[in-house]
């Protein structure tokens, strides 16, 4: 485990991970271990155990019981951490799927990993974009400095008034969870005046001077009737929407207080004049912004959109991006088996749709299985985004790495 010296550590994304949490001074944290996730829960169970951190751990027998019991301690007035990766979060759905309808400001780390079967362990976000519609804010990080800076921030935004949703802080398995860099941590007393006075459950905390009840029946016969149901799932909605505003907010006030600005929403990298243009998402951006480096000092112009939050998705940010460029090469590091592509480019082509934006766009996929998207990989999608540019017709996904 990497020792501060000053300000610094150097560590591995699932340390910086810890870090944010620590700083961020959870209440109650559960765990259970899942590779790649494992050196995390690692991490804070010793920050607890070294009084890093003033929280009650929870080692409970599974993920299901993982969120469970986190349940009960936010609906009680906690603020609650845990994370967990692919079968841990199969595991974990069913309360994963009750969280955001019971509103509940949690945050979990997802560290991202490739489905079975065939049987995988390695990275990938297919686990993450699986659950994509489950009603959660999902924001992806591309360094180990980012998911440490975001923690705090997810936390801001889950619960605010306005929000009150939970948020997966997603990074990717392998690339980020193992791979060191240079992290700077903040103050604590930055955090704590950034986060401000803990006040998790205002709307329906636990309490036995006013007992009531959690999650009543709605619908059907002897219930309250549709109507309230549709008045949860309207507000939940509406709650996501509120949540684009609020993520910018408190990643301007974070840049404020510690001077590290990150992309709330997207992140345009030389898109100023571009004529082409990548999406990416999480740790593959580094080599993208490489191979665009690369392309412009060829004297092509090229940019690069990288999605930071992905629900709620940020549509019309995007189209604004991608409206001034002649066409787009979407990189997955997913399948969306329904169409046959990436999702994340299902989504680009919704925003683009819907606000109306008319560029050509192309989907490929890299990454799978814990495999590398490198600069030349990405150069490989310059060249065919440039032709469809130029006007060679579209054609099916790129499978990146096929034959690697």
């Amino acid at each position: 485990m990497g020792k501060p010296t000053g300000r610094t550590v150097v560590c591995d994304g699932n340390e910086a991970a810890a870090w944010g949490v620590s700083l961020s001074r959870p209440d109650m944290v559960a765990v259970y271990p899942i590779t790649p996730q494992s050196s995390l829960v690692e991490y804070l169970a010793q920050f607890i155990a070294d009084g890093r951190i003033d929280a009650d751990l929870m080692d409970v027998e599974g993920e299901h019981s993982v969120l469970s019991v986190l349940h009960g301690a936010c609906l009680a007035g906690a603020r609650t951490y845990s994370a967990t990766s692919a079968q841990g979060l199969a595991f974990m759905f069913e309360p994963y799927f009750r969280t955001p309808g019971l509103r509940l400001p949690m945050v979990v780390s997802l560290v991202t990993r490739d489905a079975v079967s065939p049987c995988c362990v390695w990275g990938g976000q297919q686990d993450a974009m699986t659950v994509k519609e489950v009603g959660w804010i999902h924001m992806y990080c591309e360094t180990q400095q980012e998911i440490c800076d975001t923690i705090p921030i997810a936390y801001k935004v889950a619960e605010h008034r306005d929000v009150m949703l939970p948020v997966n802080v997603n990074h990717d398995g392998n690339y980020l969870s193992y791979g060191v860099a240079r992290v700077e941590l903040p103050e604590q007393s930055e955090v704590d005046a950034f986060l401000g006075e803990k006040n998790v459950n205002w709307h329906a905390c636990l309490d036995p001077e006013r007992p009531m009840a959690v999650d009543p029946l709605t619908g059907g016969a002897g219930g309250p009737g549709p109507g309230m149901f549709v008045k949860y799932r309207k507000g939940q909605c509406t709650g996501m929407q509120e949540a684009l505003r609020v993520i910018v907010e408190a990643h301007e006030e974070w840049g404020r207080r510690t001077g590290r600005y990150w992309a709330p929403l997207i992140e345009e990298y030389r898109m100023e004049d571009a004529e082409v243009a990548l999406v990416t998402i999480g740790s593959m951006t580094g080599a993208g912004k490489d191979a665009v480096d690369e392309a412009r000092l060829d004297g092509h112009r090229v940019g690069l959109v990288k999605i930071k939050t992905f629900r709620p998705f940020p549509a019309a940010a995007i189209a604004k991006a991608l409206s001034r460029v002649k066409a787009v090469g979407v990189v997955d590091r997913a399948v969306n088996f329904g169409w046959n592509c990436g999702p994340v480019f299902q989504e680009v082509l919704a925003a683009l749709y819907h606000h109306p934006v008319r560029v050509p766009a192309m989907s490929f996929i890299g990454g799978l299985a814990g495999a590398d998207i490198t600069v030349e990989h990405f150069a490989r999608v310059i060249d065919r985004t440039q032709r469809l540019a130029a006007g060679e017709a579209a054609t099916a996904t790129v499978w990146l790495n096929e034959g690697d």
